[in-house]
């Protein structure tokens, strides 16, 4: 991904187009052709093909259609993310969905824009993304987060079924807040991709959730894994980025003197 004012003729924002429509494609790539900082560098129109695609180009900036023959673009996003951390995906959509919209945000989706969007915005979107900034409508995703999370005054159930996790399921919960695929955490953690969909599985029922995205949320909310604690352990950052387990008192007191 470019810096700002990095992109130019010279060096023109280089984009991958995913779209099962293949009159959508060549649309979007005669749009973005005409402008003399991007260039189109290809396309698929299948979930399989963009992977196999995709990571040889590569792009700056993937632009993403959410529904595939064989799969979603919101996985394809995360998959490709993890093989090329510095690329900027652009969810580009004829669903008004939350819950997609939702899955894009955690799945490290730089933006979510409908097709609808006028053929000028759709370029500055991808050179907005392609710059590393957002094209996530703040007040929009807050709602959709509030509505996910519920109300705080359910942060005590919250908090009991945290604290009924391994701390291996803690672990992977934690990775999961990250936004990292099995495959990534199964390379962190040194285990099989099979084992942590066995683990996923029994935090999730734990957890009395059913999507990968409602425990991401939590393991956010709480920061599940990471250095920095959630609101039970007051954000404070412990030694070697190790939170005490869910639920535990901290007993640290202010040195005298």
């Amino acid at each position: 991904m470019g810096e700002t004012g990095a992109f130019s003729p010279q060096r023109p924002i280089r984009v991958f187009l995913v779209d099962d429509h293949e009159v959508v494609r060549r649309g979007v790539q005669d749009l973005l052709d005409a402008e003399p900082d991007i260039e189109v560098v290809g396309d698929a129109g299948t979930a399989d093909r963009a992977l196999a695609r995709g990571p040889a180009l590569r792009p700056d900036v993937a632009v993403l259609d959410v529904r595939l023959p064989d799969g979603d673009g919101i996985s394809v996003c995360r998959e490709l993310r993890s093989r090329m951390p510095g690329v900027a995906c652009l969810i580009l959509t004829s669903f008004d969905d939350d819950d997609a919209l939702l899955d894009a945000i955690m799945s490290g989706a730089a933006g979510y824009v409908l097709k609808e969007i006028k053929g000028a915005d759709l370029v500055a979107a991808v050179r907005t993304v392609a710059t590393g900034r957002s094209m996530l409508d703040p007040a929009t995703t807050a709602r959709l987060m509030r509505r996910l999370r519920g109300d705080e005054d359910d942060a005590q159930p919250e908090d009991d079924a945290l604290s009924g996790l391994s701390a291996r399921e803690r672990e992977i919960l934690g990775l999961i807040g990250e936004g990292l695929t099995n495959r990534q955490i199964g390379a962190r953690l040194y285990l099989s991709e099979k084992t942590v969909k066995n683990h996923i599985s029994r935090l999730l029922a734990k957890l009395g959730v059913e999507r990968r995205i409602q425990a991401a949320v939590l393991a956010t909310r709480h920061g599940a894994g990471t250095g920095t604690c959630g609101p039970g352990h007051g954000g404070r950052r412990h030694p070697e980025n190790r939170c005490p387990p869910f639920g535990a008192r901290l007993s640290r007191r202010p040195s005298r003197g």
